[in-house]
């Protein structure tokens, strides 16, 4: 192929010499445009066929370009132009429309049937009641903080789950932020620490990650002091202690060097431009007794604020050992957020995206039912957080046994995210997950908080109806069986928690 190449324009080369001659170049004008592309292409090609980097080119000089630019636009090829309505992932086009929809508070109805395969095995659906009722119009609310709780927190059934300023840009932050300040929402900060992007006057719940950024000490330590200043901020409405996440459960945070900027360093305290990874475990506390004192004295420095923890699932014998610890010290955290192995992340290690950790249901039913076997669930709430966009995703969480729902990037989609999958890139296309400026900048603050409220106030209002039509009135009503195969998905959790497990202290 290297030797047909230069051939190829060697004969070209000579052609267009010839004609330029013959024509004596002022009738053949266009001869010296045609000279000039041979002579780059040549160059091009010299170059393919000495670098010793990539072998396509160097076996298909020039010619082998197109195959790295098919590849870097293959996913908006895929996207547009090769998949379905239903087969998009991690979300499909259904989806990801439905939320546009409901964010620009246009008609989010669907035509002529579903395209879903519902005699599938992956069908699962909601058992409607004939004697449908119609509930109230309002959010429902659900309220945080068990007896030890001093400043017990009300909560929609639906808020943003954790994204950190870095991972996301500061209009993305800000338009959430205003937009659950609106809607009467909470906003989860991730374990990015508290920006001044997230003090738009909304409800926050501050994550503290094992990098504890926003609390840390010189040597990247808990401060207690640090905590307990921003923890009694009145905007700081809870506060939720990252074990793990679903996206790379067992692995730290990743912060690419790309996306952190000077105004990003300061908040996390960090030097700028450098890659930061957060440990993959906390260095406050390295077994469940130390974990469920920490949960107490977090709840001490903030005043008696709704303290929990998130988790997703992976060895089961180490939440049951959190359990009893709980029940011998007497101390229960206020909420645990179960999160699901099909989180989501702005970047992760592909094999612990695909390959580690319990999904979310039935880690969500493991969690509640282990609750409930050492009789402690009325202590505790539970928030599911992983895909949960839909309003029947929220019916269904609930029912399998949380109380309220998170969505990240629901929310992202709210906001003009169009999953291009460049959220590590720091090449966001929309603005919403990069620290460029010329990219932020077409993120209109304005537009897209309102767009966020939207979303919030549609998706709680599809949420009231599919309840009505269950037959119930609020989401404490519900149970899986509620749901199409609710009773095979309480059997696959029961893998997980065997009937032989010790509740004894």
């Amino acid at each position: 192929m290297r030797k047909a190449f230069f051939i190829s324009l060697v004969l070209l080369l000579l052609l267009t010499f010839f004609l330029i001659w013959y024509f004596q170049f002022v009738q053949f004008k266009f001869g010296y445009f045609i000279l000039g592309i041979i002579v780059i292409l040549f160059v091009i090609g010299l170059y393919d066929v000495n670098q010793k980097t990539h072998a396509i080119l160097r076996n298909f000089p020039v010619v082998g370009h197109f195959r790295y630019l098919l590849e870097k636009i293959s996913p908006e090829i895929q996207q547009y132009f090769i998949e379905t309505n239903t087969d998009g992932r991690p979300f499909s086009r259904n989806i990801r429309s439905l939320v546009y929809r409901r964010a620009k508070n246009v008609n989010d109805t669907h035509p002529f049937g579903t395209q879903r395969d519902i005699n599938g095995e992956d069908y699962i659906g909601l058992r409607h009641s004939i004697y449908a009722v119609h509930t109230h119009d309002e959010d429902p609310r659900v309220t945080i903080g068990n007896d030890s709780c001093k400043q017990p927190y009300s909560s929609s059934i639906f808020n943003i789950s954790a994204m950190s300023f870095g991972s996301l840009s500061s209009n993305a932050v800000k338009a959430m932020n205003i937009g659950a300040k609106k809607g009467g929402f909470s906003h989860n900060t991730g374990e990015g620490g508290i920006s001044a992007h997230h003090r738009e006057g909304g409800d926050l719940v501050w994550q503290i990650g094992t990098g504890y950024f926003g609390c840390r000490d010189e040597h990247g330590n808990f401060s207690e002091e640090k905590f307990a200043e921003k923890a009694n901020w009145p905007e700081v409405k809870m506060i939720e202690i990252k074990i793990s996440q679903g996206a790379k459960p067992g692995h730290g945070g990743v912060l690419p060097g790309v996306k952190n900027t000077a105004e990003i360093a300061e908040i996390r305290g960090v030097l700028k431009g450098t890659t930061i990874l957060s440990p993959p475990s906390h260095s406050a506390f390295s077994n469940a007794s130390e974990l469920v004192d920490f949960v107490a004295k977090l709840r001490d420095l903030s005043g008696g604020k709704p303290v929990g923890f998130k988790l997703c699932v992976g060895r089961t014998e180490e939440f049951t050992a959190i359990c009893k610890v709980m029940v011998s010290k007497n101390i229960f955290p206020d909420f645990i957020t179960v999160d699901g192995a099909e989180g989501g992340t702005g970047a992760a290690p592909l094999e612990f995206s695909d390959s580690v950790g319990l999904p979310l249901e039935p880690a969500l039913i493991y969690v509640r039912m282990t609750l409930e076997k050492f009789q402690i669930r009325s202590q505790i709430r539970i928030i599911a957080s992983g895909k949960a966009i839909s309003a029947f995703a929220i019916l269904k969480n609930i029912a399998l046994g949380a109380d309220i729902c998170n969505s990240a990037r629901g929310f992202m989609f709210s906001v003009g995210c169009i999953q291009a999958l460049r959220c590590n890139t720091n090449e966001c296309p929309t603005g919403v997950a990069t620290q460029r400026a010329s990219l932020v900048g077409g993120l209109v603050i304005t537009d897209k908080s309102e767009r966020v409220y939207n979303f919030h106030k549609n998706t709680v209002h599809a949420v009231q109806e599919l309840l009505g039509a269950s037959g119930h009135t609020h989401t404490s009503e519900l149970s899986a069986s509620d749901l199409v195969k609710g009773d095979e998905m309480i059997k696959l959790a029961n893998r997980y928690l065997p009937d032989s497990v010790n509740t004894q202290v």
